[in-house]
């Protein structure tokens, strides 16, 4: 390497001021190997060299004099990136010059065979810069491009190859990647001058297609013609050789299948009911071509497995004409000429989805999905009198033709019953998965794309149950006895057929799922006994307990089976297999939820209700369990004890269900009172965590009933989180905030956590009759407030727990009124240590950011008389909070600032003793402060707060509700009005912060900005007009300003999936239900 390129730091500078391609090349050089030491330096040279303005002028030298293929490569994108970025600024003969350069370049380069095997990557650059020019050019000044082009093709079959290439670049950039680059009218004048030059470029085609030997100038005009199907004039298609030359020449032909099958699925997918009666025969036709490469009985799993990757792709792309077909044609085809081949088609469908490949089949599936809701919906429509449906013109004739539709695909939605339930996606419950060793293990991360289809796949199943219940019925149970049998028997077949099982459920009438489970649950059970291996258990175990937990309503209504059920998943606990465990903790907890009241109810032939028998053995049931597995036990048990349905001493039931806690806990308080030492040592820590987690999992199942529990270690708890508050406090005194990192530390603040949270959960869930507010409020809150308000005071930054901020704010929600003596108090101890913790930047403590602005609006809702109970410089830090709040860059941080002064101005209004002072000192400042957040373009999602609270307050000021001067008047005019005075102040605002304003212009929105005629959503169009000719903002993104109307509609379409989910019986998942008689 020459000493002129040693120092890269000074190439750029050199070449851009003396260009020489033999340095040029030897930096390149450097650049892409990976092994010169100055690879690095050299990048950083060609980038700096690419910012020089003139290099493109270079680029023909680069292309011309290098020998180096990166190089020219390098050349080329000089070029691409001027054309892209200064081809507007090139002068008029300069961009002549480029044109005919790239031109000439390509016909050179493309003229003959080996020059375009040579330079291929650099042909396929230059096309692109082609394309690129013709954005700025084509069709205005440069007409003739189309016809340049044909006539060229005519010269050369390897030229007209590339030019193929590049009419479907130009196809592809003008019709698919258009919308981000192009302005509109730009857009639609290339695709009028397309249009209007299509039938050169079709007759070409076809020339090409009808004449040429060359294999690969015929598969590349095949895929230009693909693009094109999506938008060309439909008698091309339909009223010319183009469809008999697709299916007759070059379907039946291996090398262009493909290709042509993509072009067939374009012409599949258009509508346009003028054509309409020419897609049968089409079809037809194409069955015809297809039933010559296979039959419809072929089995494609095995030739899928076995096929080349054309074969492969082949399938993928069957899958997507017919599913596009259908979907495109499906009505259509229902008449008795075409039904013949209808049914042909889907037969084939089937076929394909029996393919074990994920991608082809989610493209089915969207077919199957389609086909079954239809039917359904229709045949539902008629039985409940819809004459709203076209096709019902009277009520008998309707449910003939409705019967006769589903009895026409009634063989068909067998095979897909058949695959749905053989390929039944993993349901989010089920936690034991085969890994890709074959062993059976505990899933450890969610697959959502799986998720996503087990969800489409079950509303199919459920939509195709209720089309025939027997036919579902007959197969899920066949499949079943060869499980039992063991003549099929499987993990996967078993896992995915108890999947689809589960995946039914409330589909069946309430006799059919009794016959049906019946024989399921006992046959799973049986089967269970029968294998023996600890994975076959898992298998099985993790099948039955699926299945069982989807069925509620069944276990509602059969006590015994109920019974049975709960038992096997309390030996399910002991079994020790990863995730097995965990799904029987999971699956009893889903069922103490949904059938509480039966565990409480004294059963026939029972001497006590199920729940004291379970109380009694608990010690023997979670005794292989872990802490978190025994904690969701215990959430489950607290379930069933909620239920007030039946008369029971739910009290004394609660304190022998806590009782093993209770002893645990009360064996290390008696150590500790003899030496209070034992509570810092990591294993009665721990301990305490584990019994306060599970105190909490409790109390949030059980509800108020908690007190009881609460009041046997409350004020034990409160020492306890006393003992370690000091602790901590002494550490970081000694070792200073490093401290806060220290396991033992560490672990001291988890459980001060859990005590919080045990706190936040029984206030949150206290009520009548046992917690009534006026009752925790006098019991619980007094003993509270001293070790948690000092403690969390004292700490440093990194020591306070946000928990204390989230306890207080629900203390203030759920008790209000009777805490409102309280109120000074808390804000005195949390208030200002924590503003000065999260005003510093926008990204420390997170945590305690939101929680902080959750109590300041607890306050605000449910005791605002007490902020004008406080001394006055913390009511400004209150309102200056929460203008900080508003203008947090994190969206949920703003939007509750935002939230927060709406709810005090409209308290502050109905607080005539503090109004007109509130608005004297904050009014004006407010004013302007959301004015700012709503102009700085990055707070467009909070547009619908923003008008709302502008026009609240300039309504105040319009209206004389503001009775004080809003100004000194000393420095105004006599005479001054709020109104006259705030029009001039905004006015003068405007105009200083935007220079592009007009004075008219801000007139005229000020003098809207009072009118109180005007409702919100026209004082929202207005400020929207003013905020669209603010430079900043015109040229952005605006949809943040329409944010509300497009969460509106997102809303009204969540809201119409939810209604038709919840009017078809089993769409909607058990624990998605809402029980009244439990």
């Amino acid at each position: 390497m020459t000493s002129a390129i040693m120092n890269m730091d000074q190439v750029a500078a050199s070449l851009a001021k003396q260009f020489d391609v033999t340095v040029l090349d030897q930096v390149v050089t450097a650049a892409y190997n990976p092994v010169d030491p100055n690879r690095a330096a050299a990048n950083k040279a060609l980038m700096q060299l690419q910012e020089a303005p003139e290099l493109w002028t270079k680029a023909d030298e680069m292309i011309e004099k290098s020998n180096n293929a990166q190089t020219r490569f390098f050349g080329l994108q000089v070029l691409d990136d001027a054309i892209k970025t200064r081809w507007k600024i090139i002068p008029g003969e300069q961009r002549e010059g480029i044109k005919n350069y790239v031109v000439g370049k390509i016909i050179s380069m493309s003229s003959d065979e080996a020059s375009m095997q040579r330079d291929r990557v650099l042909i396929s650059k230059l096309n692109l810069i082609l394309v690129e020019m013709l954005k700025h050019e084509w069709p205005h000044n440069w007409p003739t491009f189309i016809s340049d082009l044909v006539g060229s093709s005519k010269t050369s079959e390897v030229l007209c190859e590339n030019n193929m290439q590049i009419l479907k670049l130009l196809s592809e950039e003008v019709f698919d990647f258009s919308k981000d680059q192009m302005v509109t009218d730009k857009v639609k004048k290339m695709k009028e001058s397309l249009n209007s030059e299509f039938q050169a470029i079709y007759h070409l085609c076809e020339f090409i297609l009808a004449h040429s030997q060359r294999p690969s100038l015929l598969q590349v005009t095949l895929q230009t013609l693909q693009r094109f199907l999506t938008w060309i004039p439909l008698d091309f298609i339909f009223r010319t050789q183009l469809l008999d030359v697709l299916l007759n020449k070059f379907f039946p032909e291996p090398m262009f299948r493909n290709d042509a099958l993509d072009c067939l699925t374009e012409i599949g997918n258009l509508q346009e009911p003028k054509y309409d009666n020419l897609f049968p025969q089409f079809f037809s036709t194409f069955l015809a071509r297809l039933a010559d490469i296979f039959s419809p009985e072929t089995n494609l799993e095995n030739a899928f497995e076995s096929g080349s990757e054309d074969d492969q792709i082949f399938i993928q792309r069957l899958a997507l004409f017919f599913s596009g077909f259908f979907k495109s044609h499906l009505k259509i085809m229902e008449t008795p000429e075409s039904q013949q081949s209808l049914m042909t088609g889907l037969v084939y469908l089937v076929r394909v989805s029996e393919v074990r490949d994920t991608e082809i089949f989610r493209i089915c599936l969207e077919t199957w999905h389609m086909l079954s809701e239809d039917l359904y919906k229709v045949e539902h429509d008629t039985r409940f009198g819809d004459t709203s449906s076209v096709l019902h013109l009277n009520g008998n004739a309707a449910a003939a033709a409705t019967s006769s539709r589903k009895y026409l695909y009634a063989p068909v939605l067998t095979g897909v019953r058949q695959v749905m339930i053989a390929s039944m996606a993993k349901p989010e419950e089920v936690l034991i998965v085969e890994d890709e060793n074959g062993d059976i293990v505990r899933e450890t991360t969610k697959d959502t794309d799986v998720i996503a289809q087990y969800k489409t796949m079950r509303d199919t199943l459920v939509y195709l149950t209720h089309l025939n219940c027997e036919d579902t019925e007959a197969i899920m149970l066949n499949k079943l006895t060869e499980q039992v049998d063991g003549s099929n028997w499987s993990w996967n077949n078993l896992n995915t057929l108890c999947w689809a099982i589960g995946s039914i459920s409330g589909a069946m009438s309430e006799d059919e799922e009794k016959r049906f489970l019946v024989t399921v649950i006992k046959d799973l059970l049986g089967l269970c006994e029968q294998k023996r291996g600890k994975d076959n258990k898992a298998v099985i175990a993790s099948n039955i307990m699926y299945v069982v937990g989807q069925y509620p309503r069944f276990l509602k209504a059969h006590w015994k089976f109920l019974k049975t059920v709960v038992n096997k998943l309390f030996e399910f606990m002991h079994e020790v297999h990863p995730g097995v465990q965990d799904m029987a903790c999971d699956t009893f907890l889903k069922i103490a939820n949904k059938c509480k009241r039966k565990f409480v109810t004294l059963q026939a032939d029972e001497e006590a209700p199920f729940i004291c028998e379970l109380v009694d053995n608990m010690p023997t049931i979670v005794s292989d369990l872990e802490p978190h597995q025994v904690q969701a036990f215990y959430e489950a048990v607290g379930c069933m004890l909620s239920d007030r349905g039946v008369k029971l001493d739910r009290s004394a039931l609660l304190a022998r269900l806590m009782d093993m806690p209770n002893r645990t806990w009360r064996t290390i308080m008696d150590r500790a009172n003899t030496n209070v030492e034992s509570l810092v040592d990591p294993p009665a820590i721990k301990e305490i965590i584990k019994i306060l987690k599970c105190n909490n999992r409790v109390c949030c199942s059980v509800g108020s009933l908690f007190t009881n529990q609460l009041q046997t270690f409350f004020l034990d708890m409160l020492n306890v989180y006393k003992v370690y508050s000091e602790r901590i406090s002494a550490a970081i005194s000694q070792q200073g905030a490093i401290a806060t990192q220290m396991s033992l530390v560490r672990t001291m603040r988890s459980a001060k956590k859990e005590v919080l949270r045990l706190l936040i959960t029984f206030i949150d869930k206290s009520g009548p009759p046992e917690a009534g507010p006026e009752a925790v409020a006098q019991g619980f809150i007094p003993p509270v407030l001293d070790p948690i308000l000092g403690d969390y005071q004292r700490n440093i930054a990194g020591a306070r727990d946000p928990e204390v901020l989230m306890l207080f704010a629900t203390v203030i929600e759920k008790l209000r009124n009777y805490v409102v003596n309280d109120v000074p108090r808390i804000m005195e101890a949390v208030f200002e240590c924590t503003l000065q913790m999260i005003t510093t930047n926008f990204e420390d403590f997170p945590e305690h950011r939101i929680r902080f602005f959750e109590f300041i609006k607890s306050i605000n809702t449910n005791t605002f008389a007490a902020l004008f109970n406080i001394p006055p410089e913390h009511q400004k830090l209150v309102v200056d909070s929460v203008v900080w709040a508003m203008k947090h860059t994190e969206r949920n941080i703003s939007d509750t600032g935002l939230d927060i002064l709406h709810d005090l101005l409209i308290n502050v209004g109905k607080t005539p003793n503090v109004a007109q002072g509130f608005y004297r000192q904050f009014l004006l400042p407010l004013i302007q402060d959301v004015f700012a957040v709503m102009t700085d373009r990055l707070h467009k999602s909070g547009f619908r707060m923003h008008a709302t609270l502008l026009r609240m307050m300039f309504h105040l000021v319009q209206t004389n509700q503001v009775t004080v001067p809003l100004f000194d008047p000393a420095t105004q005019p006599a005479g001054q009005t709020n109104p006259a005075f705030l029009r001039d102040h905004i006015s003068n605002l405007l105009l200083t912060s935007f220079p592009n304003l007009t004075r008219s212009q801000v007139v005229k929105f000020i003098e809207g900005m009072f009118d109180i005629k005007m409702d919100l959503p026209s004082f929202k169009m207005h400020l929207r007009d003013f905020l669209i000719q603010l430079k900043e903002f015109s040229i952005e993104d605006n949809s943040g300003l329409y944010g509300e109307e497009n969460e509106m509609e997102a809303q009204q379409r969540e809201d119409s999936l939810r209604q038709h989910r919840q009017a078809v019986p089993g769409l909607l998942k058990p624990d998605e239900i809402v029980d009244d008689d439990l």
